[in-house]
Formats: structure tokens, sequence, C-alpha cells
């Protein structure tokens, strides 16, 4: 007994360290600084600047108008970073995964609806992961040329510093593919460096005028931000304001890759390093602001002049570095963005590697492709970081509002807290629309890119959602038991020619019982294929990093197997090999007969003959009736599915037998007019008698899990159902339910229930016998 609770015990452990995610450590932590925090760390380089710039220049930053734009800063990093993100958004977390999309995969039963926020906010943070690199890195290039040997090679040349930045842009995405980890082990030293030199250079002048610590008081902002007589720039100086969070969603979006373990961990010592710099340019400042030579200075940038001579080379270097590094935050949270996305069948599968143990850490090589070509696109079309910073900021405003309607959802429903919900959206609906209309200033002046970048994104999310209710609508699952007979029929049919020994189909269908009927109409009605044995392959990647297992269903027969094979995520996917595997344990346990061939190159022949897989993919037929927006959509759907790849590839089965077969799309079938033969001599053809055929039937799912495309697809879906089935052999069934490979939806109350059931509801019970009905 006691062995039995020890085991049970185990297993809850088990579950809670799998959805801890990765641990807390002092390498992750590290890993944490180069990965997470390289956007919102370069803030202090460019935040005060941009204010002072646009509240008139130094002379006008009096005592009052210092400590209020430094109130902003402190609270806008606070309240949006700090609360919103760390403390709010860090706990809806799904299975460690953070990012928009992984928030709308824990809201999206409670409305319907709540799939567009999500796909416009996953799209602009795509967009400005794309902006992003682009903008840090030049920034960065011409930031050299205030160092003199530095100039001597650059100068005024601006071709020079657009062909460096193209080619550091191109190694540091062509170091991606060594992973998340890797990299962060080697950015994370510098970051570090990095934001202890913020603090150091900052405190030196806090020291000198403690009196700045006064902007700590929220009340210093509000007056600033409200006061025309301080603020020249009205509500619009939010726009430079919140330059200073830009990296915050990054925060989020990166929690799969680092574990939010290390992000609490790390975030104090950065807020605290980024916030006494800020302190420290403002003290510098208010000692400068009456300095006659310093107003001359053109672009004058508060965080470099603070510095004494013989340090600004280090410093432009070390930011030179770092606002590369900064590049790695948006691209790592691209990555999680799209897994997500692919998942919630908001994009196309892709091909996505596991460079490290842990599965949180991804690469995805086409995304990293399509940033690559657009950032280069970005540098090439606006030359230089003045022209970028224009578009700086505004798509992250949308994302925000975006997280902001989706956090609301899941407070107020997931947590059923509307108590704290309704302040929460009531208050950071109000900043970050603030924002986000101080940031629409820029859109002529460069946020029209930023705006066209993320409408494709979108316009890519809608095309392949819409598209996939349409398909919906026509996919039909039959019991495979019904069609048992015929296919016995058909492997022992000598009239059909064999096809192959073992006649292999690719499904994305994980039930055990059921198959698609574009499969079986493949198999029996388009060209029977004759083969010695069937098998209905399923490839499921687990959590775990090198799992090997398969499952099978062979209906009580020889020649008919519904395979499910679990790979590990860090497995590499060659199916023809394991397969191979699978085949010749099923001979060994005389489940199948042997497949000898006569002929062989080698001496021992083998009992497993050769394999053909069969890969089906849709297309649009003539007869296909579909309105002219969803023609138009599919369309653009498959287009986007060529770009994407072939299976072949992704499986490993580039040098194997291949069969592709189209099937088409039948959403609903067009009304055909039947021929009727005219007599050579008759001039009255006849009336045509029209066709009523409905081809095409789909699953039908909870409402629950529906969004807006498959809710208004469910009318069809049902019809097509209705008359289809009339001609369908075993057709009483549409739906199934997906056998469940890993059980990750157990919540904290499941495994509290189990805890208390080992080992009592207290810890006063704890030591208390067993009841005799649990023995």
């Amino acid at each position: 007994m006691g062995a039995s609770i020890k085991d049970t015990a185990s297993s809850v452990r088990a579950r809670k360290a799998k959805r801890a995610g990765i641990p807390l450590s002092a390498g992750m932590i590290l890993v944490t600084l180069g990965v997470v925090y390289g956007d919102i760390g370069t803030s202090p380089m460019y935040t005060l600047k941009a204010i002072m710039s646009g509240n008139g220049g130094l002379a006008t930053m009096s005592t009052d108008v210092v400590l209020g734009a430094l109130s902003l800063i402190i609270w806008t990093l606070t309240l949006i970073t700090t609360v919103k993100y760390v403390l709010v958004a860090m706990k809806a977390d799904n299975h460690n995964e953070g990012g928009i999309f992984a928030l709308y995969s824990l809201v999206k039963k409670c409305g319907k609806w709540l799939i567009i926020p999500a796909m416009v906010g996953g799209a602009a943070l795509l967009a400005d992961g794309i902006l992003t690199p682009a903008v840090t890195v030049t920034t960065a290039i011409e930031g050299l040329r205030t160092v003199d040997f530095c100039y001597a090679v650059i100068g005024d040349n601006q071709n020079i510093v657009v062909l460096v930045t193209i080619a550091i842009l191109c190694i540091l995405f062509a170091m991606q593919r060594a992973g998340t980890s890797t990299i962060g082990k080697f950015f994370g030293p510098v970051m570090t460096l990095w934001f202890l030199f913020l603090g150091v250079s900052g405190l030196v002048h806090v020291i000198g005028n403690v009196g700045i610590l006064r902007a700590l008081n929220p009340i210093r902002g509000i007056t600033f931000l409200f006061d025309g007589n301080l603020n020249a720039a009205g509500l619009m100086v939010l726009g430079n304001v919140f330059l200073c969070t830009t990296g915050a969603e990054a925060l989020y979006s990166d929690m799969g890759h680092v574990g939010k373990s290390n992000i609490y961990a790390s975030w104090p010592f950065v807020k605290t390093c980024l916030i006494i710099n800020y302190l420290g340019q403002g003290a510098w400042i208010l000692a400068n602001n009456a300095n006659g030579q310093l107003m001359g200075v053109a672009d004058l940038n508060p965080f470099y002049q603070m510095l004494p001579e013989q340090l600004r080379v280090f410093a432009v270097i070390l930011s030179a570095f770092a606002a590369i590094i900064a590049s790695q935050a948006l691209i790592t949270g691209s990555y999680s963005i799209v897994s997500e996305a692919v998942r919630l069948d908001l994009m196309p599968h892709m091909r996505v590697n596991y460079p490290s143990e842990t599965k949180g850490q991804i690469y995805i090589p086409m995304v990293n492709n399509i940033m690559w070509v657009g950032c280069i696109g970005v540098v090439l079309l606006f030359r230089s970081s003045n022209h970028m910073e224009a578009a700086y900021g505004l798509a992250i405003t949308v994302t925000m509002l975006m997280t902001t309607v989706l956090l609301f959802t899941y407070l107020s429903k997931i947590r059923r807290q509307p108590v704290a919900a309704v302040p929460f959206l009531l208050i950071f609906g109000a900043i970050e629309l603030m924002f986000f209309f101080s940031s629409l200033t820029k859109f002529f002046h460069g946020g029209y890119v930023t705006v066209l970048l993320a409408t494709a994104i979108f316009i890519v999310m809608y095309v392949w959602r819409r598209g996939t209710a349409v398909e919906r609508t026509q996919t039909v699952f039959l019991p495979v038991d019904k069609y048992l007979d015929q296919l016995f029929s058909l492997c022992h049919d000598n009239e059909v020619p064999y096809l192959a020994d073992n006649l292999v189909f690719l499904t994305n269908d994980s039930s055990i019982d059921k198959l698609d009927r574009d499969i079986l109409y493949s198999i029996l009605d388009k060209q029977p294929k004759r083969a010695k044995a069937y098998y209905f392959l399923n490839v499921q990647v687990t959590d775990e990093p090198f799992t090997h297992e398969y499952i099978v269903n062979n209906f009580d027969t020889d020649f008919l197997f519904k395979v499910q094979l679990r790979l590990g995520f860090k497995v590499n996917q060659r199916i023809n090999t394991y397969l191979y595997q699978i085949v010749a344990d099923l001979v060994e346990n005389n489940q199948i007969a042997p497949q000898n061939h006569k002929y062989s190159i080698y001496r021992t022949h083998s009992a497993v003959g050769d394999f053909k897989f069969c890969l089906l993919r849709k297309v649009i037929s003539p007869e296909t009736d579909l309105s002219g927006v969803n023609y138009r959509v599919m369309e653009l759907k498959y287009l986007i599915r060529r770009v994407c790849g072939s299976p072949a590839k992704w499986y490993g089965l580039e040098s194997s037998s291949i069969l592709f077969e189209y099937v088409p799309l039948f959403s609903k079938k067009k009304s055909q007019h039947k021929l009727t033969r005219v007599n050579l001599l008759d001039a009255e053809p006849s009336s045509p008698k029209r066709l009523d055929r409905s081809a095409q039937a789909a699953p039908t799912s909870a409402d629950d899990d529906e969004d807006i495309f498959s809710a208004t697809m469910r009318d069809n879906r049902e019809s097509n159902i209705i008359d289809t089935f009339k001609d369908l052999v075993g057709g009483d069934t549409a739906s199934f339910k997906p056998l469940v490979i890993d059980n990750e939806e157990d919540d904290e109350d499941e495994d509290e229930e189990e805890e208390q059931e080992l080992y009592g509801s207290s810890e006063a019970d704890a030591d208390s016998p067993v009841p005799d009905e649990q023995q």
C-alpha cells in the first residue's frame, strides 16, 4: 500500500515539475539576460533624448520638466512591464509557453470573436520583430561615428553603414540555428556587463543630486503630461515615453525559451539598472541645462554626454554590441509566436528544430529566413536609423492593446476574478490607447511600413484559418470496420496488379478506428491500389526529447494497420526507418505474413517488403461550389502551402518511393446538367435535368471550441453531412475525439485534490492512517 501511494505521489510531482518548465539556475539567468532583455535594455540610449528633442531641446529642460519626464518613464516601466507582463501576463502561460497566441489558446472557448484580437496582435508583433533588428543594428553602426578612429573609416558615407549593417544581420540570423541556449550563453555576459554599466554610470550622477529621486512620485508625471507650460508636445510625448518599454512583450513571448522563474529572478536587477540610468541622465540634464556650449550640439544625447570622455569609446562599443543583441529578443519571440500560431491552425505547418534539450527553445528555419529577408529589405528601403525610428513602436502598441483584451477575458472568465479584471481593463486600456494615438503621428514618417507588414501577416492568418474552416465543411471520418471486407478482397484480387508490399498513407487524424474519407476513396475508388498491407500513419511529437514509441490497431486483420508513431521533439523524424522497424516487429510477432522477395542484393533476404508512401493534397476542382471570396481564399491557402514545403522533406522521405495524389475540394458540388443524347435529325434538344449532389461533409466540433470562421460554416457542414451519408458505406458518423497523447490539461486544483487524497487534507492529518476504503 505504501509503495502505491509513493508511486502516485511521484506522478503528481512529475506532472508539477513538467508544468514548471525550465528550472531556475544561474546559467539560465545568464541566458535570460542575453535573450530576453536586449530590446528593453537599450532603451536608455534614446528615450530621454527623444523626449528632450520633442520638448524643444536642452534649454527647456527645467526641474519640473525633467522630474515629470522621468516619472512618466519610471511608472510606464512599472505599470506596463512589471505589473502587466511580469506579475499578470506571465501567470497566464499555456504549458510554460507565453505570448499572445498562448494566451488566446487559454481563452478561445470564452468567445468566438477573440480570435480577431489574437490575430491582430500576433501580426503586429511579428511585424515589429522584422523592424526591430534593422533599427537597432543600424543605430549601433551609426553610433560608431562618435568615436574618432571609427569616423575616420566610416565618415558620412551611408553606403558603408548599410553594407556593414547587412553583414551583421546576416551573421545574426545565421547564428539562430545554433539555438537560444547557445546564443544566450554568448550574449549573456555582454548584457550582464551592459546592465552593470547602466547602473554604475547613472548612480554616479544620482549621488551628486539625490533630489532627482523626487521623480519616483507619480504625481510629477501626471502634472507634466497635462501641463502645457511644461510639456510642449502634449499627449504626443507619450509616443517617446513609450520607447522605454518596447521590449516588454518579449518578456512574455520568450517565457518558453528561458522559463518564467528565470525572468522573475532577473527582472528586478534589470529594472533597477534601467531606472538608475534614467535618473542619472536626468541629474546630468539638470546640472547642464544652462550650458550654452552644449545647447549648440546637434542631436544631443544625454546617455553619452553624461559619461567622461575617456569612457565614451568603451560606451559606444558596448552599446553597439547591446543594440545588436537587442534584436535577439524579437527574433526568439517570433519563433514562439509562430509555433503557437501553427498549433492553433492560424499558420501552415512548418519544420521546427529543437537545438537544445528543452522543448521551449526552438528554431524555425522558414521564419528565420523570412525575417532575414525582411530586415535587409527595411535597411535598403530606409537606409538610415532616423527614418526607421519613425516607424518604431507603432505596431507594438497594437499588440499590447490586444493582449490587454485577452488578459481581461482570462482574468474574468478563466480565473473568475471580475473585481480585478475590470480595473485592469480600464487602467491598462486607457494607458495603451493614449500610447497608441500618440504613436499614430509616426504613421506617415515610416509607420506605414510596419502597418503594411502587419497587414500582410494578418492576411496569411486570415486565409489559413478561413480556408481551414472551408475544408472542414467537407471532411468526413469513416469507421474502418465497415470497409474491411472490400479491403480484404482488394488485397487478394489477382486481377489488380500490386502497387507495393506496404502502402502507407500519412494522416493527421489521431483516432484509432476511423479514417478520412479521402484515404479510403483513394484506395478503393481512384484506381484501386492493391497492396499486401495498408498502413495509416499519424506522427505525434511528445514533450520528452527522446521518445521512441508506437501504438498500432490491426482491426483483427493481418493487412490493415492504424499506426501512431510517438517521437520526442529531439528525434529526427525519418519515418521510413521507424516504419520498417514496426513492420519487422509485426512479422516477428506473427501479426503479418513475411514479405519475402525473390530478388535482392543481399545474401539474406529481408522478411519486410518494399514501401510506397502516398501523400494526398487537396486541390480546387472546377466542380467546387464556392463563393468568390472563399474561392480566392482557398487559392491563396494552397499557394501558401506550396511555399511552405512538402511533408516528404519534413519526414525524411526524399529518397523513398512516393506517390503524390491530388483529391478535389468539394465544399459543395456545383449543380451539374445531365446530358441528353439527341438524334442527328432532331432539331429540338431536350431540357436538361439537374443533378443535385452534395459531395463533402465535415466533423462537427463542440460549440465552445469554435471561432467566428468555423461558426459561419456550421450550416454548410451540417447540410453536407446529411447529404453525403446517403451514399456512403457506414456513413453514420462524421466526428471523433482525437486520442490524447500527453494529458497536460490537469490544473493545479486537480493536483491538490490528488495530494489531499494521498496525504490528507491538512498537515495535521499527514501522519494519520489511510482509510480502509483507499487501501
